[in-house]
């Protein structure tokens, strides 16, 4: 009869099998931790870039306008643009413009024809992947995107190269600005825009390294030499009205108007536009051969 004796103390175990749950804790974490990064870029990049829904698209309203389209390839994308003459003779001032986040080209024809009456040409850029242009959208994308058609524009004759006046509401405030940083523009027009999208991202928690899209418009102020103007909703509940004052302080040159409105809902403001680049020597109004 075997007699049994005490039962022996245990150890922890192989190392193998403590080394191997460390392991598989740190690969949680780590899937977590990249789950979560994920997530954080995505969602980033859905809200800067909302794509328009397919109903805003009205390709016909570039040929009502009497336009012509022009297309860029940028990095592999093809990038829409419509180019709309000015009335009256050539070369005229031109003025690239930068819509909002959620709309198209399609849409703009209508709200810049008090400029092309005036005798200023204007050219509508697209934003990669939105309407009928390819690709993803992005600021190194969308700044590409500008640049190729400033550079087509100033090679065009209809274009006066040394009056190019670049024009950007909301996001789009954010993209003519970064065509500013690297093109010469002869004036910006800033609307409902921001200072940048990175510190926006920081504030609400997000880390740096995280910020996909920075569009930092308030540094690329502080470098501009040409006049600004600022124009802002004071109930602006998207980008608060203390970015405005931000912005007008990065500028020696710039001018600041406010309208008791808010993000979306403010009266478009042609003729104190038409008055400013009058008074900088941009452009000559209809009727006086004195610019200011």
């Amino acid at each position: 009869m075997t007699v049994a004796g005490p039962v022996p103390q245990r150890g922890p175990g192989p190392v193998f099998f403590r080394r191997r749950g460390f392991q598989v804790a740190a690969g949680a974490l780590l899937a977590l931790a990249i789950a979560g990064a994920w997530v954080v870029t995505a969602l980033q990049k859905y809200l800067t870039f909302p794509r328009a829904h397919p109903s805003v698209e009205q390709p016909a309203a570039m040929a009502a306008a009497g336009g012509e389209a022009h297309w860029f390839d940028i990095d592999g994308a093809r990038v829409e643009a419509w180019f709309l003459p000015a009335a009256g003779g050539t070369p005229a001032p031109l003025v690239i413009h930068a819509h909002g986040n959620g709309e198209l080209i399609d849409i703009q024809t209508q709200s810049v024809a008090a400029l092309r009456a005036a005798g200023i040409a204007v050219l509508l850029v697209e934003y990669p992947g939105y309407g009928r242009s390819t690709g993803n959208p992005s600021e190194a994308t969308v700044t590409a995107a500008f640049v190729a058609a400033y550079d087509w524009a100033k090679r065009d004759a209809r274009v006066d190269a040394t009056h190019i006046i670049g024009y950007g509401r909301s996001l789009g405030g954010g993209a003519i600005a970064q065509l500013a940083a690297r093109r010469p523009l002869a004036a910006l027009v800033l609307e409902s825009t921001f200072i940048n999208l990175a510190e926006m991202v920081r504030d609400a928690g997000v880390p740096d390294w995280l910020v996909v899209n920075r569009f930092d418009t308030r540094a690329v102020l502080a470098g501009y030499p040409g006049p600004v103007l600022v124009l802002h909703g004071t109930r602006d509940g998207t980008f608060p009205v203390v970015h405005a004052h931000s912005l007008r302080a990065a500028s020696p040159h710039a001018t600041l108007h406010l309208e008791a409105c808010g993000h979306n809902d403010c009266p478009l403001q042609w003729e104190l536009v038409l008055s400013f680049l009058a008074q900088n020597g941009v452009f000559t109004k209809p009727g006086s051969t004195d610019p200011s």
